[in-house]
């Protein structure tokens, strides 16, 4: 039995390309052919969408706050046309409109038959997975961000799943890890998670990550700093954007990216654990992500193989593709 989950970062649906969306509002307007072929060998499909989804609100009340970011209603069946399955709503512009935006944005992507986690009307409702179910296999998803504290939903209030990860993994995460694992097959912990513009997760990220794993985590596929960072067993520290209408770094070049394929195989769907990734190498043009080729791709190839070397693993480069095999 196997299970092939295809997982893409920072999504964000906002500004310019909420223009795009606007203008045109199918999938092949945000990603091309070739990438949707990719999509299309997966089972399922998780994402951080790295906005709200609304036609009202107002912005966020933070005089310190240089950027939000908020979709048109349409972006909803975009996502589910793209073949989404769910996403995390736990991150830093969930709330960049305010609550009735956020509202808007769970109760769109329902309607279009896409799951989310990480956020809701309320602290218990924030911090609930999903079940995802493919080919009898039952995938729960956890959605955790660790920044800003403002954004964190309270007992009464909405807001998102937030943990201050300086202090630690907090024990309602590990609690939650826990159950998603007494009811999945598989459990996906997708954190938003340290700075922006990074090339390597910080030390709480690092420190987070084995505990999550020894909490119940199956996998886990973290995102935030608009790079895609290096594999460790079991663990994707960064996903790196997926679309975007950013500015680019010249160093750093968060314009180049990965779509992650993440194998997981065995006996039955009891047993089932994280066979290989096949990462494919993409180029983020403005408001629209294609493959990459060429001098593109190799620049993602030596940056992903230099990055995870210093986790100790090996990265392949088969029929096109960046491949670990995790055993």
């Amino acid at each position: 039995m196997a299970l092939t989950v295809a997982l893409a970062g920072d999504t964000m649906l906002g500004r310019n390309v909420a223009g795009e969306l606007r203008r045109s509002p199918v999938p092949g307007t945000l990603i091309s052919t070739g990438v949707r072929k990719v999509l299309a060998e997966a089972d399922l499909f998780v994402l951080n969408l790295e906005c709200c989804i609304s036609d009202r609100g107002h912005r966020w009340p933070d005089p310190r706050k240089a950027f939000f970011f908020r979709a048109p209603s349409v972006a909803a069946k975009v996502l589910a046309e793209l073949g989404v399955d769910c996403v995390t709503l736990a991150n830093n512009h969930a709330l960049d409109y305010g609550a009735d935006a956020m509202a808007d944005t769970r109760t769109l992507l329902a309607g279009a038959g896409v799951r989310t986690v990480g956020a809701g009307a309320n602290e218990h409702a924030a911090r609930e997975f999903a079940v995802l179910e493919a080919g009898g296999v039952r995938l729960a998803v956890v959605g955790v961000t660790d920044d800003p504290e403002e954004y964190a939903a309270g007992e009464s209030s909405p807001g998102v799943a937030w943990a201050d990860l300086h202090a630690g993994v907090p024990g309602w995460l590990r609690e939650s890890v826990g159950r998603a694992a007494a009811a999945a097959d598989v459990v996906l912990v997708t954190p938003h998670w340290g700075p922006n513009m990074t090339s390597r997760p910080p030390r709480r990220v690092s420190a987070a990550a084995p505990e999550l794993l020894a909490a119940g985590a199956t996998l886990i596929a973290g995102h935030s700093a608009h790079v895609f960072h290096g594999i460790a067993d079991r663990i994707l520290f960064d996903l790196g954007d997926f679309v975007d209408d950013y500015a680019v770094d010249p160093v750093l070049r968060n314009d180049l990216g990965l779509l992650f394929l993440v194998t997981l195989d065995g006996p039955d769907a009891v047993h089932l654990v994280p066979a290989r990734v096949e990462a494919v190498p993409l180029a983020l043009d403005y408001c629209r992500t294609r493959l990459a080729r060429g001098e593109d791709r190799e620049w993602i190839r030596e940056r992903l193989t230099t990055a995870s070397a210093e986790f100790g693993t090996a990265v392949a480069d088969r029929t096109g593709r960046l491949t670990v095999d995790w055993r």
